[in-house]
């Protein structure tokens, strides 16, 4: 298969937190008020260097979106969804869109995020609160 082509990103970013592989500017995130299994998580407008799942629907907190998991190129880790389709009308806005799980990612200063035990509950799937 090859070498991946890699796009490194100048200024304040996120990446995996396994292999630093540079994932999205701090300036595409849309909302920092998302929420996952492992706790936080944002919504960007776009991301690089990942590759996409299978489409799936996942209920979430907020209905029923169809969703792609988001890897990341280099070293495979799972790094968050894309929201493919929205069936509410009032998350329509979401289509399109990314997710980075703050607990899979390290933080645009470097940082780790810690998994917030009060939030690791086995029926929060994902989605905003």
């Amino acid at each position: 298969m090859g070498r991946p082509f890699l796009i490194n990103l100048e200024g304040n970013f996120y990446s995996c937190k396994h292999c630093q592989t540079h994932l999205a500017l701090d300036d595409d995130i849309i909302s920092k008020s998302f929420h996952c299994r492992h706790g936080k998580a944002y919504l960007f407008d776009k991301v690089v260097n990942v590759t996409i799942g299978e489409k799936e629907e996942r209920m979430m907190i907020t209905g029923l979106h169809t969703v792609v998991d988001l890897f990341c190129v280099v070293c495979g880790s799972i790094v968050g969804w894309k929201y493919e389709a929205a069936y509410e009308k009032s998350q329509k806005y979401k289509e399109g869109k990314f997710i980075l799980e703050r607990y899979k990612v390290l933080g645009s200063d470097g940082s780790i995020y810690m998994e917030a035990q009060e939030v690791h509950h086995a029926s929060s799937d994902a989605d905003d609160i």
